[in-house]
Order: structure tokens, then sequence, then C-alpha cells
């Protein structure tokens, strides 16, 4: 009951990225790419300020906490890269910073803004 409780929450979706080594099977030849692992699965991104303002070489910026919620039954690794698609149709490119929390109805992936793969 639960469960269904907070799946009808899930407004968004995402596609998760990995950087993996691949070998073509023409060429033979192995290098890294970005691989899709999921794609199009249900989610809701949560957003929190919880300080007001940071100082960061005398500039004050403000700081947000971005979660990513989403089903248990998926596997999202730390440092993935996650597309999420609003349901306004905007598309963000964020990053996995750390294992997910999980729970029985649910987990919740903590998010930095993508920039690059390390």
């Amino acid at each position: 009951m639960l469960i269904k409780a907070v799946e009808r929450l899930y407004k968004d979706r995402f596609s998760s990225f990995e950087y993996k080594k691949c070998t073509d099977p023409v060429t033979h030849i192995t290098s890294s790419k970005e691989v899709e692992v999921l794609k199009d699965i249900p989610c809701r991104c949560s957003y929190s300020s919880d300080n007001p303002t940071a100082e960061n070489d005398g500039v004050h910026t403000k700081e947000q906490s971005i979660k990513l919620i989403t089903g248990p039954q998926y596997i999202i690794k730390a440092g993935t890269k996650i597309v999420v698609t609003k349901s306004t149709g905007q598309k963000v490119a964020y990053m996995s910073s750390g294992q997910p929390n999980f729970y029985p109805s649910h987990q919740e992936v903590n998010l930095v803004l993508f920039e690059r793969w390390a």
C-alpha cells in the first residue's frame, strides 16, 4: 500500500549512464564510452535548501540539496550519470554523489549537477 502511494508521486522520468570499456565487435578495439544502463524510469526529484547561503571566496551562494526518489529495485551506483526528464519536458543531467539510501518503498539518491566524467 505504501509503495503505491509513493509511486503516485513520480511525475518525472530518468535514464542512467555509466562510463564503461566496450569492445567494437568489428574492429575489436576497446575504448571507454557512455553506456545507457536504465531508460525511462519513473521518479521524482526533491529539492531543499538546508543552509540559506554559503560563502566561497567572498561570494555568497545558495546551496541546494537534490535527491532522486525512485523504486528500490533499480541499481544506481555512485558516480552514475542520471538524466532527468521533468514533467515539463526539461532535461537536466546529474551525477549520483554517493550510495543510495534504501527504504522498503523507495530509494533516495543524492545528486549533483553533472559537469563531466571523472
